[in-house]
């Protein structure tokens, strides 16, 4: 067999509208350092590196973010990280990075990583990648499911067979189906039986083995891949333009994962997961007065509780017996919400571009 070479493609285009006003189209969420020393991208290729080092680490970002994030990750070579012309969403960028690495080494192994997650506990992490790796390099599909921990509508669930899943073991389990974003009574269906993970979207292929489902599942994008010079190609840049927009715009979710067979789970124990995805996770994480207050940055507190606050340094926010606030300060805007609407920030970036307030955004 082969030898084979663990690769890593880290997924950083997103804008993370839910962060706004901290999170703009040109600093978005995964440069910003929201919790913990360094910036979550940062933190991300940190935590692979015992794994798979920085000359084997690919970005996929936007334009807007490329500079920024080549200059936060020293030892990524620049030609790695790769600017989408635009959002296609996950099927064609992890099938263009596979395409880009098979024409440089046949033989490697892909692991596909969000840039914006938090993992307090990297070491039992990196337990389950090295194992997803070997499975992967076996020539199957594996995937790192995280062990429910509440009853969640807004995440994907992974389905393992009934009795079969095992948090934090490193053997393998076949999963019997990938399912969307459930209603509540079927999340807490799912929960409830303890054969479900949800979905973090940490997924182990052979480059090949990925191709060849694409050309299965999504044809016409893969050929539409497959027509790509190679990277160092002057022609590389000229043809991605050209090629990347007319490719289908779907999630891997949809277009692979659901229809592909032999797929083998492993289900996170303990890891300290956190997905970031609103200021009430950055709420979870940060450390609390007796009162449930957090504060990044300067803030008093009188009668209050459950509030959070994120201002700039140099600023000081006095709260005065208000509950479960969210107050975010920036130079040029300031959000107040409640903590229980903190998943519809986005919809503020929404009514912004509605408004053609491009200076916000």
């Amino acid at each position: 067999m082969p030898q084979t070479q663990p690769y890593a493609l880290i997924l950083a285009g997103g804008r993370g509208t839910r962060f706004w006003p901290r999170s703009r189209t040109r600093r978005a969420k995964q440069v910003l350092e929201i919790v913990a020393p360094g910036t979550l991208i940062e933190q991300t290729v940190q935590r692979l590196e015992p794994v798979v080092p920085r000359e084997r680490i690919w970005i996929l970002t936007n334009p807007h973010l490329r500079d920024e994030i080549i200059r936060q990750l020293p030892g990524v070579p620049r030609a790695q990280v790769l600017a989408e012309p635009v959002a296609r969403n996950t099927a064609p960028a992890i099938g263009l990075a596979a395409q880009v690495l098979l024409q440089q080494d046949p033989d490697a192994v892909l692991g596909v990583f969000p840039a914006d997650h938090y993992i307090a506990r990297p070491a039992a992490f990196l337990r389950l990648v090295r194992a997803a790796f070997k499975t992967a390099a076996q020539g199957r599909i594996a995937v790192i499911g995280i062990q429910p921990r509440w009853v969640e509508t807004g995440y994907g669930y992974v389905e393992f067979p009934d009795g079969r899943l095992a948090p934090g073991s490193l053997k393998p389990v076949p999963v019997v189906r990938f399912r969307e974003k459930p209603d509540e009574p079927t999340a807490r269906r799912f929960v409830e039986s303890g054969n479900f993970c949800w979905n973090a979207g940490m997924f182990f292929w052979r480059a090949d083995v990925f191709m060849n489902a694409l050309d299965v599942h999504l044809p016409r994008t893969a050929a539409l891949l497959r027509k790509l010079p190679p990277l160092s190609s002057r022609r590389f840049r000229t043809a991605l333009e050209t090629v990347f927009p007319q490719c289908e715009n779907i999630s891997v979710d949809y277009a692979v994962l659901e229809h592909a067979s032999d797929i083998a789970g492993f289900a996170a124990g303990d890891i300290g997961w956190n997905d970031v995805g609103s200021w009430n996770a950055v709420y979870e994480l940060l450390p609390r007065d007796a009162r449930g207050n957090a504060a990044r940055g300067e803030a008093l507190f009188l009668d209050c509780g459950g509030n959070l606050v994120d201002a700039p340094a140099g600023k000081t926010v006095a709260l005065l017996g208000v509950e479960d606030l969210v107050v975010v300060d920036t130079p040029d805007a300031l959000l107040v919400c409640p903590r229980a609407m903190a998943q519809r920030v986005g919809e503020v970036v929404r009514l912004l571009e509605a408004r053609k307030r491009g200076d916000l955004l």
